[in-house]
């Protein structure tokens, strides 16, 4: 396989090479707490430990990538929360953005506002073209272990299958 193509495996657990730096797959996710859409503070330790979270950060609420990945979620979260997975996005708008974009796409998952960029930044998230906000997937255990990443700007609607294969993995193994 070539270093621009697809997931590999290190010590065990699924990575993307592709990934320029920043967390990875074997590092511990970076606690943090943020509001989500209600507007009521979200600690991610608070989330793990009876299920794995699946958290994605994305550019911009509204914008037709950004809303044709969180509708994949979407369409995809009751097979999510069935393998024992929480989905969780992460953008840098705020919870009254949040709030109306999830109404506007009826979504049934945690959107959290890192105004600011601080927890992008935390996870070295990347930019794209030195300018717009990076959008990158992480598969994170009970156990706060990243076990997979997936960083993609324009291949949208897989890593949202990528993600749900490997949180079925764990909850199987």
């Amino acid at each position: 396989m070539s270093m621009w193509g697809g997931t590999k495996t290190r010590a065990g657990i699924a990575y993307d090479p592709r990934m320029a730096s920043g967390i990875g797959a074997g590092d511990t996710a970076p606690d943090f707490t943020l509001p989500s859409q209600a507007g009521e503070p979200v600690r991610l330790r608070d989330r793990l430990g009876e299920r794995a979270v699946v958290l994605y950060f994305y550019p911009k609420d509204e914008t037709p990538g950004c809303t044709r990945e969180a509708c994949a979620f979407r369409d995809s979260y009751e097979a999510f929360t069935e393998a024992g997975a929480d989905v969780i996005g992460v953008s840098s708008d705020s919870a009254g953005r949040h709030a109306a974009f999830a109404s506007h796409h009826s979504l049934p998952f945690t959107l959290l506002a890192d105004e600011g960029g601080k927890v992008r930044k935390s996870y070295g998230v990347p930019s794209t073209l030195g300018l717009l906000p990076g959008r990158v997937t992480y598969v994170i255990d009970r156990g706060g272990i990243v076990r997979h990443v997936f960083s993609s700007q324009t291949s949208i609607g897989r890593h949202v299958g990528d993600a749900l294969e490997i949180v079925k993995k764990l909850q199987a193994g």
